[in-house]
């Protein structure tokens, strides 16, 4: 499993969640297997995101899609309120 770690400023969760709601059929057309929409306490300008996919390259293709799509098209990214912070994360094994 692989996961896109997103995270970035915004001005308004309610316009957020709204344009992330939009793109719902791209990312399960793109193989994200589950979702987390974290916000930080006490910073309500601010919101966490990690999607879950099968492989690392799947997480890479859609974070090719996020930055040509989403986050450089200003309409499809209205409350984006700064440059997005990404990381692809596997589960690292311990012993």
């Amino acid at each position: 499993m692989a996961t896109l770690h997103i995270e970035h400023p915004i001005s308004d969760f309610e316009t957020w969640n709204a344009a992330f709601a939009h793109f719902a059929d791209a990312r399960r057309r793109a193989g994200v297997r589950d979702q987390r929409i974290l916000r930080p306490v006490g910073d309500p300008a601010y919101v966490v995101v990690d999607l879950d996919f099968d492989t690392v390259g799947e997480a890479e293709k859609f974070l090719g899609f996020l930055r040509a799509n989403v986050w450089g098209v200003t309409q499809n990214s209205p409350a984006l309120a700064g440059e997005p912070q990404t990381r692809i994360l596997q589960a690292a094994s311990v012993q």
